[in-house]
């Protein structure tokens, strides 16, 4: 069974840093182009930060511009988002999606949640 699976989500201070995991097993994941996605309460799902296949494309939102960066490590079947400066804003659930040219795949999320 496909599976994606976040971690590294968690409680943390205003200006602090958290690096989220997420590992893929039973597809071809160095086929698939990964995003980030994120959920506040009360809020649409927003796309926080793609790269491609290869790792040499990156985008971002720019409410996380210069304090996030996504990365991907093909030998270990794992995307990584590191998250910088944080804010309160930036609490939500954290959704991987990764997307091959047969399918779209989805992580079961992971909560950030930024708090003095």
């Amino acid at each position: 069974q496909v599976q994606l699976v976040e971690s590294g989500g968690g409680l943390v201070q205003p200006g602090g840093s958290l690096r989220l995991s997420c590992a893929a097993s039973r597809f071809s994941f160095s086929m698939a182009s990964v995003n980030w996605y994120r959920q506040a309460p009360g809020k649409e799902r927003e796309l926080v930060a793609s790269i491609s296949s290869t790792g040499g494309t990156t985008t971002y939102a720019d409410s996380v511009k210069d304090r996030f960066t996504i990365s991907r490590d093909n030998a270990k079947n794992t995307a990584y988002l590191q998250m910088n400066s944080l804010k309160l804003e930036d609490t939500a659930v954290y959704y991987c999606n990764a997307i091959t040219p047969l399918a779209h795949y989805w992580g079961q999320g992971t909560q950030v949640t930024v708090s003095s």
